[in-house]
C-alpha cells in the first residue's frame, strides 16, 4: 500500500488513511518501533553523498533529506499535540501541509548531521514523556481537524506507523540510488 496524504484530500482520506497505517503497524508495539526510529534511519543514509541524500526519488517525490526533515518536524507537530491533549479538555489539533513545510522550511538545505541529532534528542524526549503516562493519560484525546477525536495512544500507534512508512520509503530511495532491485 501507498500512503499519501496530501492536504487537499485528508479529510476525505483520514479515516482510510489511518486504518492503512494501523494495519501496517499490526501487533508490532509502538514504543518499541518508535525507538528503533533514530538507529534505522542512520543506517539507511550511511555512506551516503550530499548529492544522492538531496536526489528526489522521482519528479514531484520527496528526497532522503526531505523524508528527514519530515520525521523531525512530525516530532515537533506530535509533541505540540500530545502536550495539548494532556493539559487541556479535548483541545482542537489542527492538520498542516507537509508538503508546503517540506518546501517552505528547506528541507534539501538542512545538515545531515544536524538533522540525525534533532530528531535524536526530540524522539528521545517525547518517547520519555510517553513511557511516563497512565492509562487514563493515554486515554484522553483532542479533536484532530481531520480526523476527529483522537488519543494519546491512537497518537503514539499512529506515530509508530508513520516511521514504518518512512523508513519504507527510504530504502527504496537508497535502494534506487544504488541500483538495487526495489521491492515494497
Amino acid at each position: 500500500m501507498t500512503f499519501s496524504n496530501p492536504m487537499g484530500q485528508a479529510k476525505d482520506a483520514g479515516a482510510a488513511y489511518t486504518a492503512g497505517l494501523l494495519s501496517l503497524l499490526g501487533s508490532a508495539d509502538p514504543f518499541a518501533v518508535q525507538a528503533a526510529l533514530v538507529s534505522a534511519v542512520e543506517q539507511l543514509v550511511e555512506g551516503l553523498t550530499k548529492g544522492e541524500l538531496v536526489q528526489p526519488e522521482q519528479p514531484g517525490k520527496w528526497s532522503m533529506m526531505q523524508v528527514l526533515g519530515h520525521l523531525v518536524d512530525t516530532e515537533v507537530v506530535y509533541a505540540y499535540r500530545v502536550r495539548m491533549i494532556l493539559s487541556h479538555d479535548r483541545p482542537d489539533i489542527p492538520g498542516y501541509d507537509q508538503d508546503r513545510w517540506a518546501e517552505q522550511l528547506r528541507y534539501r538545505e538542512a545538515n545531515l548531521p544536524d538533522v540525525l541529532n534533532e530528531l535524536r534528542v526530540l524522539r528521545n524526549r517525547n518517547l520519555r514523556l510517553l513511557r511516563l503516562l497512565s492509562d487514563a493519560e493515554l486515554d484522553r484525546y483532542g479533536m484532530h481537524s481531520e480526523r476527529g477525536p483522537e488519543s494519546v495512544r491512537r497518537i503514539v500507534s499512529l506515530i509508530a506507523a508513520h516511521d514504518l512508512v518512512h523508513r519504507r520509503q527510504l530504502q527504496r530511495i537508497r535502494d534506487l540510488l544504488k541500483g538495487n532491485a526495489v521491492g515494497d
